[in-house]
């Protein structure tokens, strides 16, 4: 509901950690007339989503770099009766990403299905009818599934009795809840670039290809059909512009004030008591990871030891560049594919480390905000999917994946990249937990390489502990921009239903 038609203050509410989905909850609850307190640990707002600046004058958006479903950050400005454009500005992206295979091909993902249906004709031989027959049915699995699985609590009899289920029943055929991803992307593609490509979207929520469900298979559609979008400002513009938004509304932040434990009696919640004093509080939200919230936060209560020890997500591996020349092949989104995906995979998964020639992602905002980087320069963000923390000898791993990264981009660019960096930042797993309380800095809480991985997340409330909530991406919907912000909009659903 709009601001004007807010309800009178209501309960007051602590949220721990000023990450996206934490903010986005403030939001919500501060529309609806609740006084809200956001307690983060370090000196400033966004979580993964914070900002870099190194010498030379480089900015790097710190964590996500991809934007979709951009109307789910338009709706909270809509809910406190603001303009959006007057906040927050965005453009569609065309073309949306670059490919350069292992074998020399390269190829262009536009935002126009059919154009880029055909480029895959062109340059993978691959008839652009298959090409489009899949992302339909991309669409349809989608847009049957999305309303029950998203947008509403899993872990409430009422979402089961809703007319959305019957849709999400008659998408099954599109689910393929009998095979992985690359079974089906196999089953779809004889060429195994093709293959590779569509399989690069386990990535989007931490997953393996080989083992994830073909349910995931629906994620292309984001991309492709709804869209990738660039915030003006970069990602981080999207905290930024929902902090100022939410301080509009009456939100306090309180930062460098970690949060030590949460405070409970008679089977609910009384308060939190931070690293300054204690305060009262009926209802507290943990955008945290729930691990740590319950090893830490909560270290008297009885754990969910079975949703805790479900296996974690893949993490990343960072290299923030300031680069002493410009390409102009490369676009804001870039993919130089390792030769061997299923090495890949299985080094992150079952090996629990990082392969000798991995695939490398690499995001350049400076080409859309030429400020990110001096003139005839750029800022490239340059990640790979890594394992979770689990003790490996990190600065031998992180060494040698820099000079894989250099030798893969360097190769397919034709120039060696290594004598062109003036600026070098590095972001690894243990230091993406220690920054964000990601538990074994896994991006996305837990993995979803089984097919009920949807029902093992934690839901987004306590079932032990009255007025206990949960988001972010640990939780129910899942990790990412898009459903961290749908993950706000069920817990201030249940807050005041």
């Amino acid at each position: 509901m709009p601001l004007s038609q807010s309800v009178a203050p209501t309960h007051p509410v602590a949220i721990i950690g000023a990450g996206i989905g934490g903010i986005a909850t403030a939001v919500r609850l501060a529309v609806r007339g609740h006084r809200v307190t956001v307690f983060e640990a370090q000196e400033s707002f966004g979580g993964k989503m914070h900002q870099l600046e190194l010498p030379g004058g480089y900015r790097f958006d710190g964590g996500p770099s991809l934007f979709t479903l951009p109307h789910l950050v338009d709706e909270l400005f809509t809910l406190a009766g603001r303009r959006p454009q007057d906040y927050f500005r965005y453009q569609r992206l065309d073309p949306i990403t670059q490919y350069f295979f292992a074998d020399g091909t390269r190829l262009t993902a536009w935002a126009d299905e059919p154009r880029f249906a055909r480029e895959i004709e062109e340059k993978l031989g691959v008839p652009a009818r298959e090409v489009l027959r899949f992302l339909d049915s991309s669409r349809r699995a989608y847009e049957g599934t999305a309303a029950t699985f998203l947008h509403k609590s899993l872990h409430k009899a009422g979402t089961y009795l809703s007319p959305d289920v019957l849709q999400a029943l008659a998408a099954l055929p599109q689910l393929g809840l009998t095979s992985t991803m690359h079974q089906r992307h196999a089953a779809a593609f004889r060429d195994a670039r093709l293959v590779q490509l569509f399989d690069r979207f386990a990535t989007y929520n931490g997953s393996d290809p080989y083992q994830a469900p073909a349910t995931l298979s629906l994620i292309p559609h984001l991309e492709h059909g709804l869209g990738a979008y660039y915030p003006e400002g970069g990602i981080y513009a999207i905290a930024q512009s929902l902090v100022r938004l939410a301080e509009e509304l009456g939100v306090e932040f309180r930062y460098q004030e970690p949060v030590l434990e949460i405070l409970t009696a008679a089977g609910r919640v009384t308060g939190v008591r931070t690293s300054r004093e204690v305060y009262d509080f009926s209802r507290v939200v943990s955008n945290m990871d729930v691990v740590p919230t319950y090893r830490r936060l909560l270290p008297r209560q009885p754990a969910p030891e079975r949703t805790l020890r479900q296996p974690r997500s893949s993490s990343a591996l960072i290299f923030y560049w300031g680069i002493g020349r410009r390409f102009p092949e490369l676009g804001v989104h870039n993919i130089f594919f390792s030769p061997d995906y299923k090495c890949e995979f299985d080094a992150i998964f079952r090996e629990q480390t990082i392969s000798d020639d991995p695939t490398v992602y690499v995001n350049i905002t400076s080409g859309h905000t030429p400020t990110d980087a001096p003139p005839g320069h750029e800022n490239w963000f340059v990640m790979v999917n890594v394992p979770h923390n689990q003790g490996q000898d990190w600065p031998a791993l992180v060494e040698r994946t820099r000079q894989a990264v250099l030798r893969r981009v360097s190769q397919a660019l034709g120039t060696e990249v290594a004598p062109l960096i003036r600026a070098e930042h590095i972001w690894d797993p243990p230091g993406i937990e220690a920054r964000t309380s990601s538990f074994g800095g896994a991006l996305y809480g837990s993995s979803s390489n089984n097919t009920l991985a949807a029902f093992l997340r934690h839901p987004n409330f306590s079932r032990k502990l009255e007025g206990l909530y949960f988001c972010g991406g640990s939780v129910h919907p899942g990790g990412g921009i898009p459903l961290c912000l749908l993950s706000a909009r069920i817990v201030s659903d249940l807050i005041d239903n």
